[in-house]
């Protein structure tokens, strides 16, 4: 039976769990139902939620700090939308679900919606319908909708564009990682934060990480997520940053995020036809970008070349 997108819509406005699930599943698998679903969504709850970016090295504690903030959250009655992006299957391509296990006894209460999304290969830390997810979340009445990712390193900045915030989490003792942070993440997240903080070695951590804060007029917080020590406090903090963002321009960072959706969502849309093409031209030889043009110009695409930057650039759709 073809699912109704509007008994849908209704059952997310209803904060139905199964009805909210169903909806996102439906924007994973790119069903026909997906698009009048997602357009009939009100948009009006998105702009008023809270996203909260979690992001940073493995092993850094961002789980076990997401439970924190759940918790917290949840003491101030608030309904929270998590979620949360995990590895895939090299057969299947789903979830593999990691230590999503630590989010578990949140799963029986109504008031947190939780779905683990696969990253299907994309190497931004994020899966195309993640932006999805957060508004079906947004609409059913989660604020805030966290996304955690899967932590994966300096690659992963794709939460940066979905997110109105982006927290940062590093931890000492990672070493390499946190050298590698650096140059990426360090520079786009909006709170620092120094987790298992009861280590010898994260107040070394955390003054490294104070200069780059100043830098950027970031802030830096210490947590403990293991006992819960500093959550309050991030989570503060998280409001305070929020609301500055709000009189900062928050609202064109939001119209960017959403530009980059619409761009992520062509290219999935394209991929299959792209790949059934070229699956058929048989063994590829030669140079890939030139291929790469004359692939895109078998489906319909006419480019111009750019003198002037020795680049392509579709000038139109031609069937």
């Amino acid at each position: 039976m073809s699912p109704d997108p509007q008994r849908l819509l209704e059952g997310i406005c209803r904060r139905d769990p199964r009805a909210i699930a169903r909806a996102i599943t439906l924007v994973e698998d790119c069903h026909p139902a997906a698009e009048p679903l997602l357009a009939a969504l009100d948009e009006a709850p998105l702009d008023k939620a809270t996203t909260v970016g979690i992001t940073g090295p493995g092993g850094a504690g961002k789980s076990t700090l997401t439970q924190q903030l759940i918790a917290h959250w949840r003491g101030q009655g608030r309904r929270i939308g998590v979620v949360a992006i995990d590895p895939s299957s090299p057969i299947s391509g789903g979830a593999l679900l990691g230590d999503r296990v630590r989010m578990m006894h949140h799963a029986l209460d109504p008031q947190v919606v939780i779905r683990s999304m696969a990253t299907r290969g994309r190497i931004g830390g994020l899966c195309a319908a993640a932006g999805a997810a957060v508004r079906i979340m947004a609409a059913s009445g989660c604020d805030p909708v966290i996304v955690e990712t899967v932590g994966v390193g300096q690659a992963e900045i794709d939460v940066v564009r979905l997110t109105d915030l982006t927290v940062l989490v590093l931890a000492p003792g990672l070493g390499d990682d946190i050298q590698a942070m650096k140059a990426g993440l360090v520079e786009l997240a909006d709170l620092l934060v120094v987790n298992k903080s009861d280590r010898p070695d994260a107040e070394a951590l955390a003054m490294e990480m104070e200069p780059v804060a100043r830098e950027r007029n970031r802030r830096v917080c210490r947590t403990c997520a293991a006992d819960g020590r500093g959550v309050p406090e991030l989570a503060r903090t998280i409001e305070e940053t929020h609301c500055a963002g709000l009189e900062n321009g928050l609202r064109e960072r939001r119209n960017r995020c959403r530009q980059a959706e619409v761009l992520d969502w062509a290219i999935e849309i394209l991929q299959p036809r792209l790949r059934e093409v070229l699956l058929g031209l048989g063994e590829v030889r030669g140079d890939p970008r030139a291929n790469a043009r004359r692939l895109l110009e078998s489906v319909g695409f006419q480019l111009v070349q750019d003198p002037a930057s020795d680049s392509s650039s579709i000038s139109k759709e031609t069937r």
